[in-house]
């Protein structure tokens, strides 16, 4: 393994210790809503307030790490998530659980846009999608494991009981302290603006972007409501978050075979083509029972997720000189606009039903798959085999 792998890794398992509080408070919505009678909107609020402000902060990291080179320690990063996370189960007042929710939502924040940064540094064009996916699963696996600890945790103890997941947050904190040395400031000019002449993409970012949001949607009102759902076809709290947790792990796995085809095969047709596939595998989970829907769900969470690093490595090469803001764009603002759906979902569920909400997932993967084919990206395969003779 080259040491420019071995950087990559390192980096991946930092981001798995950071993400792995992001999902927690998915897999405790429905005690929220049981035990503390919360509705489905105010619950989805919580998830709201967590991704919109790391949604806002990352970008504001993005260009500090851009032209500053300023950056957080991981073990900070850690901290913030796992202290103000766990101590949730413990909050009953809801403005105070929204403002711990908040300060998590910071440690999440700070973490993303240098490590991109220091990944894209870390890569050629011809394995970005390789290279990156390696990056990205880090935070797949955090995402997938904190169902488990979580749901785990509140079967045996209850929502007070979350505190204890704030123990492996200390202990990774004072590891990551102890073998990984502090962020050293970049050289302004190492990662700064375009030169004088050289445009910003502002039209292709923007389209990413919000193609990126809407497929973030889909996404997080999936993580957030399935659990519910499969509770109510029968299936306890515990056994819902762990296929959640296959779900995410199926993604991980779909991350890395999406990021090596697309460096193969162009990153635009690979992206078009997992959305296409995910949207009918999602409508057959849902309308198929027994251990079929659950073998659906599995390859649904491949295909979706397997879309997540690919796009991420288009933003990198569209931005080359700004990785730290278009990070921030991507794994922040796109992100957390895409969390905001999550309460758009839920007011489906309370005024309808939660079947009739989840029915509505597909829709702005839909809209992504529009806005992703018209984002001005060169396609690959497609080039090859209808070539434009000027």
């Amino acid at each position: 393994m080259t040491s420019k792998a071995k950087s990559v890794w390192g980096l991946s398992a930092a981001h798995l210790v950071t993400d792995l509080y992001s999902p927690v408070l998915p897999a405790i919505m429905p005690l929220l809503i049981a035990q503390e009678g919360y509705t489905y909107l105010l619950a989805g609020l919580i998830i709201t307030v967590y991704n919109l402000t790391s949604s806002l902060a990352q970008p504001l990291v993005g260009w500090a790490y851009d032209t500053k080179g300023l950056s957080v320690h991981v073990s900070i990063s850690v901290l913030l998530s796992a202290v103000f996370i766990s101590i949730i189960g413990l909050v009953t007042d809801y403005t105070l659980v929204l403002v711990c929710a908040a300060i998590a939502a910071l440690g999440h924040a700070f973490f993303h846009p240098s490590a991109l940064g220091a990944v894209s540094r870390l890569t050629q064009d011809a394995s970005r999608g390789r290279i990156t996916s390696y990056f990205v699963v880090g935070g797949n696996l955090g995402f997938a494991i904190g169902p488990i600890c979580a749901g785990a945790v509140v079967a045996l103890l209850g929502l007070p009981g979350l505190v204890v997941l704030v123990i492996p947050g200390l202990v990774m904190a004072l590891v990551l302290r102890a073998i990984l040395p502090a962020p050293r400031p970049q050289a302004r000019h190492t990662v700064s603006a375009a030169p004088r002449g050289e445009a910003v993409p502002l039209r292709p970012i923007a389209i990413l972007v919000i193609a990126s949001a809407l497929r973030a949607w889909a996404i997080f009102a999936s993580v957030a409501y399935l659990p519910t759902f499969l509770t109510v076809r029968g299936i306890d709290l515990v056994t819902a978050n762990l296929l959640v947790s296959g779900m995410l792990v199926a993604g991980v796995i779909g991350q890395v075979v999406g990021g090596t085809l697309s460096d193969r095969y162009g990153r635009k047709e690979y992206t078009l083509l997992g959305l296409v596939v995910a949207i009918p595998l999602f409508y057959l989970f849902l309308t198929t029972g027994e251990w079929i829907s659950l073998v659906i769900l599995m390859i649904f969470g491949f295909t979706l997720w397997s879309t997540f690093s690919v796009t991420i490595a288009m933003a990198h090469e569209l931005m080359p000189r700004n990785v730290g803001v278009i990070s921030g764009l991507m794994l922040g603002l796109a992100v957390g606009a895409g969390g905001m759906g999550v309460a758009v979902t839920g007011y489906i569920a309370d005024t309808f039903s939660l079947e009739a909400a989840l029915m509505t997932i597909p829709l702005p993967v839909i809209a992504a798959i529009l806005l992703f084919s018209v984002v001005p990206y060169p396609w690959k395969s497609l080039a090859r085999s209808f070539p434009v003779h000027r």
